[in-house]
Formats: C-alpha cells, sequence, structure tokens
C-alpha cells in the first residue's frame, strides 16, 4: 500500500520509526552506557532513552496534543487527549547490549481502547511492518498474510521468557518444555515485537509469551490481526494489551494452543 493511502497517524508511526531506527543503527555495536531495571539481565541503554526522546518528539512535532506510555518514561497524560502513543524505542535491549543485531522499534496508536495503526521496525534488516485498522498489513508496503498450517506438528512456533523466569509464572518453563518434547520447532530471538511481525508475515506459525507489557505487544497485536490471523490470552479470553499473556496465531492452530497454555 502506498505510503500516501494510510492514514496520518499511520504515516507519522513510519516516520518516528525509521527516524529511531537509524539511531539505533548507529549506536549498534559502539559504546553506550547500560544500567539495569528489576528482574534478571533486564538492561537499559543509553540508546533506549536517545531513540524514545526521538520518537516522542517527532510524533509531539505533528500531535502536540496527544499522550503517550512509553517503556522507558511510563505514561505521559495530555489534558483531553483522544489517542496515546504506547512506545517501546529498543525492543530486544539485551540483544542490542551484546551486539546482537536482532532487535525493533514497535510504535502503535491507541485510540478509544483499540489499536488502530501499529509500526514495527526492523532496523538492522531494512523490515517495516506497517498495519492500520480496516486497511491490512504491510512489509515494505507488500501486503502480507499468516500462514496457512493447521497442524501443531508441522508448525514452527516462537516464544520468550519474562525477566523473573525464575519464578516461573503460569507455569511457563514446563509448557515450553512440554511443547518442545512434542518435536515442535521453537525459536527465541529477544524481541516480542518482532515474534509478532513474523506470525503476521506467516513466518512463526503461533507465538506466546507472558510477562509482556502494552508497548511489547501493541503494534505486533494490530499487525497479526490484520494479516488475518488471531490473538488472545493463554485461555482464549478476547486479548488486551493490558493482559500479561499473549497467545498469537495463524488462527488454524489457535484452539490447539489454548488448550496446550490453558
Amino acid at each position: 500500500m502506498p505510503n500516501s493511502s494510510f492514514s496520518e497517524l499511520t504515516r507519522v508511526a513510519v516516520e518516528a520509526a525509521k527516524n529511531a531506527g537509524a539511531l539505533l543503527q548507529k549506536g549498534f555495536g559502539s559504546y553506550f552506557e547500560i544500567s539495569t531495571k528489576p528482574g534478571v539481565q533486564n538492561l537499559v541503554t543509553e540508546y533506549d532513552l536517545i531513540s524514545e526522546k526521538a520518537i516522542m518528539a517527532t510524533i509531539s512535532e505533528h500531535f502536540p496534543e496527544h499522550a503517550f506510555l512509553a517503556e522507558e518514561s511510563g505514561e505521559i497524560q495530555k489534558k483531553n487527549s483522544s489517542v496515546t502513543w504506547i512506545i517501546d524505542p529498543l525492543d530486544g535491549t539485551l540483544n542490542f547490549a551484546h551486539n546482537i543485531p536482532v532487535f525493533s522499534v514497535s510504535i502503535a496508536a491507541f485510540v478509544e481502547g483499540s489499536i488502530v495503526s501499529g509500526v514495527v521496525y526492523h532496523p538492522m534488516a531494512q523490515e517495516l511492518f506497517i498495519a492500520e485498522k480496516g486497511k491490512g498489513a504491510y512489509l515494505n508496503t507488500k501486503p502480507i498474510h499468516v500462514s496457512k498450517i493447521s497442524k501443531v506438528k508441522e508448525a514452527l512456533m516462537a516464544t520468550g521468557f519474562p525477566y523473573d523466569v525464575d519464578k516461573d509464572p503460569l507455569n511457563c518453563v514446563e509448557k515450553f518444555a512440554k511443547m518442545q518434547l512434542q518435536g515442535v520447532p521453537i525459536r527465541r530471538l529477544g524481541s516480542a515485537a518482532i515474534d509478532l511481525a513474523y506470525v503476521a508475515a506467516g513466518r512463526w506459525d503461533a507465538y506466546w509469551e507472558v510477562g509482556l507489557h502494552p508497548w511489547d505487544l501493541a503494534a505486533g497485536k494490530l499487525l497479526v490481526e490484520e494479516a488475518g490471523g488471531k490473538t488472545s490470552h493463554w485461555d482464549g479470553t478476547s486479548h488486551t494489551i493490558f493482559g500479561s499473556t499473549m497467545l498469537a496465531s495463524n488462527g488454524l492452530l489457535h484452539e490447539d494452543m489454548i488448550e496446550h497454555l490453558k
């Protein structure tokens, strides 16, 4: 879809993601300060902050009245704002800090309880995933769709683990082991936003994780849904970005995955 066919919200999200991605590319492999947040190896680099500042500046230039919910800055309310931008400036910080070129920028526009626009940008691969509510999902302007795999044994899946994995929330370790023991190939990239984008693009057939935040999954959720896939919580209930579990699939595998996870 040509960029001009998207709403102004989506066009600004794309601009912000590209600006931030360029900064992350420049910083990748360089020297930078690293600090920690609660959790095992829950890192934050100065480029998380630089990227977030750039994204918010780009959006505010176009929409000074809009609010934000960002990973590093938290919630920034604006009086009478109808739009909240949900931002992960560097999803995959641990990869970035270890010079692993798998990380992303995730930006979503949240309006009246739903995501209406979402962008996930993988700068090192030059892959820009875009979704707009009712207009489909795209990778570098080309339409993308979920896969048609209908059997778990034939699927390629992805998962992730929370920073408190040592506490095994919702028995996530056992659920992973159970699926692995079925012989299903499972990948772990370290960026929930990329994992969701890959489900949308038909690269993964299903993805699940616990311990996520709205900024991890808001844009990716819309990508999956606009690509023809399905999202829910692990128990099959309707997905809300403010819940900690995520199950995303091509739809054909969804019920089987719910049985595995609930």
